[in-house]
């Protein structure tokens, strides 16, 4: 268990994502979480929810954190981690989740002697099925970057990443979820210009990937060859991947992710 205060600056989703992964893993007592949102309904709904504390000020969270996390929007977090550095501890360990956000830019506003993180964690940690990269700056010690990494794993996955990578991180899996809706909803349709019910054929479609995708995790077997276990000579599924090449999936699924990391690169310049 982490013997650490952890204060969340903001607590949009992914905020609650992790503070639910938290609270449920045991890794941290509720009464060591403080939240603080502009939105007091909301500190009070987390405190009731959670058992977590509800600070009075985002002043008051930052004077108390070992581990302060950014969850508040990149447009905003810089003027609001700058209005609080004066008050954070001298060791504090800054987190930010701000998407676009130089571990630079970070450090331009919190002082460049500061510990700080930056993550980025998707949308399936909603589900306990996140994927978060996680980067550090050179300041932070080996066993603070296992603490986070511990935390971002209390709801998925998590992986060490360095800077540079951000960009194809936000492509293969920050952005991703929303190809795979795609790929769901597309399969989903052809069941049912297949006679099959609307509800029915999402059931169906989002199993196959998510069954199909344990298989590539748990067996660590190459996509390709799982590919080929399941294409008989002359059969159906090698007709549809026919198909599918025909008209160029995989061109277009890499693509649209150079797209996707090339938009990512320009944001984080602007």
């Amino acid at each position: 268990m982490l013997e650490k205060k952890i204060g969340f600056i903001g607590c949009g989703n992914m905020a609650r994502a992790i503070i639910s992964g938290l609270v449920n893993s045991g890794l941290i007592a509720p009464a060591n979480i403080l939240v603080w949102d502009r939105k007091a309904e909301t500190n009070q709904q987390m405190a009731q929810q959670y058992g977590i504390s509800a600070a009075e000020s985002a002043e008051a969270l930052a004077r108390e954190a070992d581990i302060l996390f950014g969850a508040v929007k990149p447009d905003v977090i810089l003027k609001v981690l700058s209005d609080l550095a004066g008050v954070m501890k001298k060791d504090a360990l800054v987190v930010s989740i701000a998407a676009g956000v130089t571990l630079d830019s970070l450090a331009g506003v919190l002082g460049h002697d500061r510990k700080i993180v930056r993550v980025m964690p998707n949308t399936p940690a909603l589900v306990n099925e996140g994927m978060t990269s996680v980067t550090p700056n050179v300041l932070v010690e080996p066993q603070e970057v296992d603490d986070i990494v511990a935390i971002f794993e209390s709801f998925g996955k998590a992986a060490v990443v360095k800077e540079y990578l951000i960009h194809a991180v936000v492509g293969v899996s920050g952005s991703a979820p929303a190809y795979v809706f795609m790929f769901i909803e597309a399969m989903a349709d052809a069941a049912v210009l297949g006679g099959m019910p609307r509800a029915q054929a999402y059931e169906f479609a989002a199993q196959a990937v998510k069954g199909a995708a344990q298989m590539v995790i748990e067996t660590g077997t190459h996509p390709a060859e799982l590919k080929d276990q399941v294409c008989s000579p002359g059969g159906t599924t090698i007709e549809a991947v026919k198909a599918l090449e025909e008209n160029g999936f995989r061109a277009a699924v890499m693509n649209a992710m150079q797209r996707c990391m090339a938009k990512s690169e320009a944001l984080s310049k602007a």
